[in-house]
């Protein structure tokens, strides 16, 4: 059986963009995203100074509790790479499948080394998360990274879903002892 006939269509590669998209996203790109970081860090200082001030307001019941319901929903919703970006790597390598093989084999690979690294040393293993976003794989599909993975003792993570169409989350398999 085919591995795009187990896991669905959608943990296939996706469809190679035009030229003639990538070209002004990537130009847009070039502009707005610096911008974009730019006011990532202005609001993070605001956060940052709020917190301070926030220490004393943290006498009131429920504030602290509040103030950090909002910083999670904000960082889980902010995107530091936005999905309509397109690097210079994604405009010179778009549907070239050994690009993005060799992308999800990296940083793979990195991942086990560092979690291998860690059980040498008896240290816990590096926090995650170990997400692999779209921008990795979109060349090859989320099967494919699934299938490395595995590969390399990594699983889906079960209590964080993947959604295949924009991020694959993994967890590493517990070593027998």
């Amino acid at each position: 059986m085919d591995r795009d006939d187990a896991w669905g269509p959608a943990w296939g590669p996706l469809p190679s963009r035009s030229r003639a998209l990538l070209v002004p996203l990537f130009l847009l790109t070039v502009v707005v995203l610096p911008v974009w970081w730019v006011l990532l860090l202005a609001v993070f200082l605001v956060f940052l100074a709020f917190a301070i001030v926030g220490e004393v307001l943290s006498l009131v019941p429920g504030f602290e509790r509040g103030f950090l319901q909002l910083m999670d929903s904000f960082g889980g919703r902010v995107e530091i790479w936005p999905r309509w970006c397109v690097t210079l790597p994604e405009l010179l390598h778009e549907g070239d499948a050994g690009f993005y093989r060799a992308r999800v084999d990296k940083k793979l690979g990195a991942w086990t080394r560092k979690e291998e690294a860690a059980q040498a040393a008896r240290k816990a293993p590096p926090p995650g998360p170990y997400d692999v976003p779209l921008r990795d794989f979109r060349g090859v599909g989320a099967g494919y990274v699934v299938q490395a993975a595995r590969g390399l003792g990594w699983e889906l993570s079960h209590d964080r879903h993947s959604d295949p169409e924009r991020v694959v989350r993994l967890r590493r398999l517990p070593v027998a002892a």
